[in-house]
């Protein structure tokens, strides 16, 4: 009896064990014809793949999988818990009576195979709504479906219906909206717009995961969330209708009474079908006024502007004419514009670059039509203006746009026949995230600027002065040992906090607080030259005073002794009671020293501010990396706008290269050129050695619309430009410190080597490398400025009007597009700013459509 029992128990721990891993919800019977909900719920959030079992014959699937997740987290008497799920809904439809059957479902869950039940319905022609049971099963039958709508009524569940114009011209834009109002627990609503008579509709992608909000309608508050939203261009004019729309929505009841919650058994729920209609709604189409022979289709604000690929090709050789329309409206439905071509030009056909995004105004961003042309005669010949008509909604006129005609010298041919069709496109993706803790450095790997080159520099500089003092023997006599004391206390203290961080990351908290006050009460006695057991509170605010430090900051210093000793014992947080006490500890020795700054040694203070900072910040380090490895794995997942909101708030947080590249990186894979050309330039701008910043910026810069062409400029300005990046920041750094390491060693075999001829020597070459130290230092200090010069910006509308003055009805200069890099030259107008192109072309734009780097 006993082995039964055993037996009978261990297959019980083994099914309740995989049920809390996979759970399974399905009704027992449904009705042939009958739509009906299965979920498959797995407790964990690691799912990295899910395959839905085999459907047997008679058994369709409607919709699915639609994907949604769970967290909860608990925090009692200090011991945190929390639990997590992720959900797979689908809805089948039985089309036969009998048996039907699903196949285990295989879930790749934490590094490991599982599977879950297999499902079995029985499908008849009748509905059952008997709420059948689950045992001897792994799923619940907690789903039924009834056709009674009568526990639901008219204002528990509703829809309405939006348009933001009543009264439109034909061609504008209309915005429809469905808004979804409940008071019930709506687990599902499906419906589809119907073709619309004398529209071109759009539909404009909204989160799939729709978050609900509260809101009041009369005297009760309802769920409220936006279901969809509709762009409608009407074609015709009239009074047209938007007829009523009929959503099927499913809202799931808890059942009143559950007898086995107590023992944390479901006892199932309710699904109740519900139709709700959104009611209809006309709209108004006046016709257009008497439209010009040239007119090209568009409604809504336009820009036009046109650009050469070159300015000079010769005969035979293939060049492009871009024209580009830029604004908001219908910019999908307007014609091309023409160009004419002067005789001798041969013109292929036009290829069109749709660079636009959907959004509640209509279509915004640019239409690009490129057209590849190849002269057959050569001289100079002028590229005639491209003409653009459109009814301009806010002036409620045709307004014709046209550019300026462009100037293009063909000079004779080789010879040589090119293909015309041939196009040159960037073949390579961008390089790979910037994966691991190393990449979080401010200034990633470059070493002019930072804290080691600065420390290097010191050290050589200084030994010149050390060897100076290397024959004063008085003074090594007169050395005083208290005051030397004082200064290693600094040094012992940042040791001692550098060895407690690294107890704080390792968890071992018992000797995290021993460090701490060894820490606190040796930097006590050596800075106040007081053995420790002759130390007391009462007697260190009193020797702090007589040397320069405040009765608050003393007290301060006292404050972080008691509650380190607090702390060790403190119930909750562990890490965060050691980090609370790391940084209290850190503060008050960073007060005192700064209280006797006048008094101590300014090598001293300089080093315990080094090393504290450098303390500070690997602990920094350390948690900053792990929120970034996070963000980096939403990347590789494919979540790359979910990796934007994460990288843009680690980068509040701290500055790097690595976070703006990775940033760049995931703007690109959205298609968000100008974000990414932005992000790209401020990682150069922090590392700006770094190759693969550089590749990726290029790459990204070859999809912007703009050719801009960089101003002649004299061949002296050049070879220095070419001179000064002959080599990276880093190696002038080195080759700067290098001679000046030489002129160190030099100076040591000066004072102690007694050959003449060597010291003759070292005389003519000492100041030739000091000079070579000097230039190396100054070429390194210009090529900073040059990358790192916050006179840059980036084009971040989809275009950008510069004008003569700033001033919105002043002469427009020339029309830039997003991603284009510019020079800012005057920002002091706020709501203007005043920029340059490589051409040496000014003009005023406006500051909203331009960000700095």
């Amino acid at each position: 009896m006993k082995r039964y029992m055993m037996f009978f128990l261990t297959l019980l721990s083994t099914l309740i064990m995989s049920a809390q891993h996979i759970r399974v919800t399905a009704p027992k019977h449904v009705a042939v014809g009958e739509e009906f909900q299965i979920e498959y719920t797995i407790y964990t959030q690691d799912v990295r793949r899910f395959q839905l079992g085999k459907l047997s014959a008679g058994l369709e699937k409607v919709f699915g999988p639609a994907t949604s997740s769970q967290s909860n987290f608990q925090f009692i008497d200090g011991h945190a818990s929390s639990s997590s799920s992720v959900s797979f809904t689908y809805v089948f439809i039985a089309t036969k009576r009998g048996g039907l059957s699903i196949g285990p479902a295989k879930i790749f869950v934490n590094g490991q195979d599982l599977a879950s039940t297999p499902v079995k319905i029985t499908a008849s022609n009748i509905a059952n709504n008997s709420h059948a049971s689950n045992s001897g099963s792994y799923y619940d039958t907690r789903e039924r479906s009834r056709l009674s709508n009568s526990k639901i009524g008219p204002n528990d569940l509703f829809i309405k219906v939006r348009a933001n114009k009543s009264t439109v011209y034909e061609q504008e834009p209309v915005l429809l909206t469905y808004k979804v109002y409940t008071t019930k627990n709506l687990r599902q609503l499906v419906g589809k717009m119907p073709d619309l008579s004398g529209f071109h509709v759009q539909e404009i992608d909204l989160p799939q995961q729709k978050t609900f909000h509260k809101e009041r309608v009369g005297k009760r508050i309802y769920n409220c969330v936006t279901w969809s939203e509709y762009v409608m261009y009407p074609q015709v004019t009239g009074t047209l209708r938007v007829p009523p729309l009929t959503f099927h929505g499913i809202i799931q009841v808890n059942d009143a009474f559950n007898p086995f919650e107590a023992f944390g058994i479901d006892g199932g729920s309710t699904s109740i079908k519900k139709d709700v209609v959104a009611p209809g709604l006309s709209i108004r189409v006046l016709p257009l006024p008497t439209r010009p022979t040239e007119f090209s289709g568009g409604v809504g604000h336009f820009n036009l502007s046109a650009q050469l690929n070159k300015k000079e090709v010769r005969v035979g050789d293939p060049f492009t004419i871009r024209v580009v329309v830029s604004g908001s409206g219908n910019l999908k439905l307007i014609k091309q514009p023409i160009i004419k071509l002067p005789n001798g030009f041969e013109a292929y056909d036009v290829k069109v670059t749709d660079k636009t995004q959907l959004t509640t105004k209509g279509n915004e961003g640019n239409m690009i039509y490129d057209q590849v042309v190849v002269p057959h005669k050569e001289g100079v010949f002028s590229i005639p203006s491209a003409k653009f008509c459109y009814y301009d909604l806010l002036q409620r006129k045709f307004i014709t746009l046209q550019t300026t005609p462009i100037d293009i010298r063909v000079l004779k041919g080789n010879g040589s026949v090119s293909d015309a069709m041939e196009v040159n496109l960037p073949k390579e993706d961008i390089l790979p995230l910037k994966l691991g803790n190393s990449s979080l450095s401010v200034v990633d790997d470059s070493f002019f600027g930072s804290v080691a080159y600065f420390l290097t520099l010191g050290l050589l500089l200084a030994a010149c002065g050390i060897l100076s003092f290397c024959f004063r023997r008085r003074f090594a006599h007169h050395v005083d040992m208290v005051l030397k004391r004082g200064k290693n206390a600094n040094r012992t203290a940042a040791i001692r906090l550098h060895n407690a961080n690294s107890f704080m990351l390792k968890g071992n908290n018992l000797d995290f607080y021993d460090e701490i006050l060894q820490a606190l009460w040796g930097y006590a006695s050596d800075k106040l030259s007081l053995p420790i057991e002759q130390l007391s509170r009462e007697n260190i605010i009193e020797q702090l005073s007589k040397i320069g430090v405040s009765n608050e900051i003393a007290e301060k210093f006292i404050i972080a002794i008691d509650e380190c000793e607090y702390e060790r014992y403190a119930p909750g947080d562990e890490k965060g009671n050691m980090k609370k006490t790391f940084d209290s500890a850190m503060q008050a020795i960073a007060g005192i020293e700064e209280s006797i700054k006048k008094a101590a040694p300014l090598i001293s203070k300089s080093f315990i501010f080094v090393v504290l900072l450098f303390v500070f910040s690997i602990f920094s380090l350390h948690i900053s990396a792990q929120s970034k490895r996070e963000v980096d794995q939403m990347y590789q997942k494919g979540n790359y706008k979910q990796a934007v909101k994460g990288y843009e708030n680690l980068l509040k947080e701290k500055e790097s290269a690595a976070l703006f590249y990775n940033l760049g990186n995931a703007y690109y894979r959205l298609d968000d050129i100008p974000h990414a050309v932005l992000a790209y330039e401020r990682a150069q701008r922090l590392a700006p050695s770094n190759d693969d910043i550089r590749f990726n910026l290029q790459l990204a810069q070859s999809k912007t619309i703009d050719n801009l062409t960089p101003e002649p400029e004299m061949f002296f300005v050049t070879w220095y430009k070419s001179f000064v990046s002959i080599v990276s920041i880093d190696v002038w750094a080195y080759l700067s410190l290098i001679c000046l390491l030489i002129c160190l060693l030099g100076l040591i075999l000066y004072l102690f080597v007694e050959s003449d001829i060597v010291r003759r020597i070292l005389r003519m070459a000492l100041p030739l490398f000091f000079i070579c130290f000097l230039v190396g230092t100054a070429l390194a200090i210009q090529q900073s400025l040059f990358v790192n010069s916050h006179d840059r910006g980036v084009i971040m509308s989809s275009s950008a009007v510069a004008r003569k003055t700033p001033d919105q009805n002043s002469a427009e200069v020339f029309i830039l597009h997003e991603g284009s890099k510019v020079k800012i030259t005057d920002d002091s107008m706020g709501k203007w700013t005043e920029i340059e192109l490589n051409d040496g072309r000014r003009g005023w734009i406006q500051s909203s459509r331009i960000e700095a780097i």
